[in-house]
This record gives C-alpha cells, structure tokens and sequence, in this order.
C-alpha cells in the first residue's frame, strides 16, 4: 500500500473537483447499482495517471454539455477493497490502473484500460470520454 502523503494530493486533484471516494466494497456497491450514470476513475500513482489520465478526465467534465450524474473515484494500490470491488464489476477485462468506466444504471457501457491510456494525451482521453458522454448521458 502506498504512503498517503504520496496518494493524497493525486487523490484531491479528483476531490477537489466533484469526484466522490470509493473507499469499500459498500462504498462501490451501492454507487454502481445508482440509476443514471457513474463514472469511475481509477486513480493511480503511475506517470499516466498524472500526465493523461487525471487531467483528461478533469477536461471532459469541465467541457462536456452532457456530464455523468455521479463522479467517483477509489485508488488503486491504497482504496484495495473498493478497487477489487469495481474490477468485479469490469470483468472480464483484467486489472488495469489508471482506468476510466462510465456504468448507466449498473450496467458498465464504456472503458478506458490503461493501454489506451499510456502514449495518448489528456485532449485524446478528454475526447474519448466526451463522446461516450454524448452517448449514454442525459
């Protein structure tokens, strides 16, 4: 498990701005079975997360007309059991961090692996992540 003096100012880049903590499998349960939209973000220490994948995530918010009803966000190698938790749900793609999941009424309909990610620019996942807005968002 990470430091919390690492993981806590990379966690408030997201609380800061509208995004709701997983921190459980409760947490996690009973976010997902929500009518509407969630999206989820898996937060992480690695560089990708940082230089695409947080700030992306902020650009599609902030610039989306059609947003999710519900901004959330667990960590992965600190939030573990809220973490496993939404990885239930992603099955069955593997473990992957940072992701990004946008689930409507607990059914998971778009999601962004760390693949997809890596080499990509936060404008790239903004533009991914405002067109599956468009898409399943009211």
């Amino acid at each position: 498990m990470y430091p919390v003096e690492i993981v806590q100012p990379m966690k408030e880049e997201l609380t800061e701005n509208g995004f709701a903590e997983l921190l459980n499998r409760d947490d996690v349960e009973n976010q997902i079975k929500k009518e509407g939209t969630t999206l989820v973000m898996i937060n992480s220490v690695c560089g990708c997360s940082a230089g695409t994948a947080r700030p992306g995530v902020l650009m599609a918010v902030h610039n989306a007309s059609k947003k999710p009803d519900f901004l959330t966000t667990s960590f992965a190698g600190f939030d573990t059991e809220a973490v496993q938790a939404v990885r239930q749900h992603l099955l069955p793609y593997p473990p992957s961090s940072p992701a990004i999941a946008l689930f409507k009424n607990g059914e998971l309909v778009h999601y962004i692996e760390r693949h997809q990610i890596e080499g990509r620019s936060a404008q790239m996942i903004a533009s991914n992540l405002i067109s599956a807005f468009e898409q399943y968002c009211n």
